[in-house]
């Protein structure tokens, strides 16, 4: 079964050919911007690599958007602005959604080049506002509509702050703080997948979407199949999985604790060794590490005695993302060392400040057990793919909603915009998403991800479904919040939990300064660009 193509007007299809352009590239920078909210602390923790991380956003995502999308769509195209001053005048609005995309696609990329994580929510709103001010002045908007998005977006960092602090105070009193966690995290374990589970799936089926059917389903039909597949879930997971994950976890703590007496260091891109990947043992300043990965000897350089071990002795691994952030975190930048030719003391390097100092402190004092990171580092990738869900279903609306308006208006000529969201638009958004989270999406993954608090698989799995459950909330009942700050209020609220010294303020600071220009600066861009196009549309 083909799309059918409606007849547009000929005047109109250098918008439409122009708005899908647009709105691609504002699907893109999406993707590249918020990558950090869905996957960034699964990255972080060191769960996840990047690879893997991609391949599950790509697909969930475009899943998220399809099966969620078209609710917020909705709010996006019509909750913003009155449409019925344009009736007489539908150009008027489709140079208007070209104005709005374009003014948040020009913030959005500019941020994500200055590894900036904004909120596409706000840029999109923002830019609709600015073309409606230019236009019709302060009524042609919903101001109230407005003011409750507005609000959303101080209420919910501090709501799934709150939802991910609780999360993790249950998670340590039964699970963190016993001498053994293992044994108390697999009897969790059943419970902690059957609520994403129920959760996840009653999000699609309550009021899904009219394009599959899910709107008809009534609501005891919603529970049965939401806490039927939680129950199944939670059986099949006592059954199989539990086995196998503590047979799995002990062996994996018996090798890991078997190495323990090796000097660990982490292996470079290059092959060169870079810093000790013990956080509790940084080397001094005077260890020069000579030998890339895979000689038969390594010399060791410290304190003026030379000694030479076999490569067996050292467990030389490639880094991850969360690897290299946890022994960064507690090396210096005077311990940082190389190998070959550059094997040489880095004197020049800045000397921390007692903030810094304090900071790293502070963070090497968060860790996991190994029984604790393996548990929870199996649960982290669901939630991983339950906030990836989550943000394809919310975020894809913000650069496709404009867009979806810009469609219905020149197949119809109506702006009353009754039509349902097409399937093809919102696979069409989540494709521009996917792209740009595997082509940019590192730039701003190690902010939220490494650099603002350290993150473990315990704490990173707590975050990451408290704000998912906060945004899938949101999404169903049709209020566009902020990913971007759902994330970073769970990831500052559970790591200032952890350790007084663990979150970076300033970078907190400068995150929230973000915030706060983002919705003037889209909404000028987009003011600017429709006050030009007024002069291309007959008024």
């Amino acid at each position: 079964m083909g799309i059918t193509w409606p007849e547009i007007p000929p005047e109109q299809i250098w918008m439409v050919v122009v708005g899908f352009l647009i709105a691609f590239v504002l699907a893109f920078g999406i993707g590249a911007n918020d990558v950090a909210n869905s996957f960034g602390t699964s990255v972080g923790s060191g769960v996840l690599s990047l690879k893997q991380a991609f391949i599950l956003a790509c697909i969930f995502e475009t899943l998220g958007a399809v099966l969620l999308g078209s609710k917020v769509s909705d709010t996006i195209r019509k909750g913003i602005i009155d449409v019925e001053p344009y009736a007489n005048n539908t150009q008027l609005l489709m140079a208007g959604n070209i104005a709005a995309l374009a003014g948040s696609c020009v913030w959005l990329i500019a941020a994500t080049l200055l590894r900036l994580p904004v909120s596409a929510t706000h840029s999109i709103v923002g830019s609709t506002v600015g073309f409606a001010l230019v236009v019709h002045g302060a009524r042609g908007i919903h101001w109230s509509k407005l003011g409750m998005i507005i609000g959303s977006w101080f209420i919910s960092p501090v709501l799934a702050g709150v939802v991910s602090v609780l999360l993790f105070f249950v998670c340590k009193y039964f699970i963190l703080s016993k001498a053994d966690p293992l044994e108390p995290g697999l009897r969790f374990l059943p419970v902690f997948y059957a609520v994403t589970i129920v959760v996840n799936m009653f999000s699609v089926f309550y009021q899904g979407p009219e394009m599959l059917g899910f709107d008809r389903i009534p609501l005891w039909g919603t529970f049965i199949i939401s806490f039927g597949s939680g129950i199944i879930a939670a059986i099949l997971i006592r059954l199989f999985i539990v086995p196998w994950q503590r047979k799995r976890i002990k062996t994996d703590v018996m090798r890991i604790r078997s190495t323990d007496d090796r000097p660990i260091f982490l292996v470079g891109d290059e092959g060169d060794v870079q810093v000790p990947a013990d956080p509790e043992a940084p080397l001094p300043l005077e260890t020069v590490v000579e030998g890339p990965n895979g000689v038969k000897d390594v010399v060791v350089h410290q304190n003026g005695n030379q000694s030479t071990y076999p490569s067996s002795a050292f467990l030389l691994t490639p880094p991850s993302a969360s690897q290299t952030s946890s022994s960064l975190s507690s090396a210096t930048p005077n311990s940082c060392l190389s190998s070959g030719n550059d094997s040489k003391h880095n004197l020049n390097a800045k000397t921390p400040s007692a903030k810094e100092k304090a900071l790293q402190s502070g963070r090497n004092a968060i860790k996991d057990v190994p029984e604790s990171a393996r548990l929870f580092s199996f649960l982290q990738i669901l939630t991983a793919v339950f906030g990836s869900f989550a943000h394809g279903g919310n975020d894809v609306s913000n650069a496709i909603g404009p867009l979806v308006s810009l469609w219905l208006i020149a197949s119809t000529g109506m702006v009353s915009q009754k039509a349902a969201t097409p399937i093809w638009i919102l696979l069409y958004g989540g494709f521009g998403i996917s792209l740009g989270l595997v082509i940019l999406g590192r730039k701003v993954i190690k902010t939220i991800g490494e650099d603002l608090a350290r993150i473990t698989p315990s704490s990173g799995f707590c975050i990451e479904i408290g704000s998912a459950l906060t945004v899938l909330v949101a999404s169903n009942i049709g209020i566009p919040i902020s990913t971007t700050h759902c994330k970073v209020g769970s990831v500052v609220f559970v790591g200032r939990f952890r350790s007084r010294e663990n979150v970076d303020w300033s970078i907190f600071r400068n995150i929230v300064l973000a915030w706060l220009v983002t919705l003037p600066i889209s909404g000028g861009i987009s003011a600017a660009i429709m006050a030009g196009l007024r002069l291309a549309v007959p008024q």
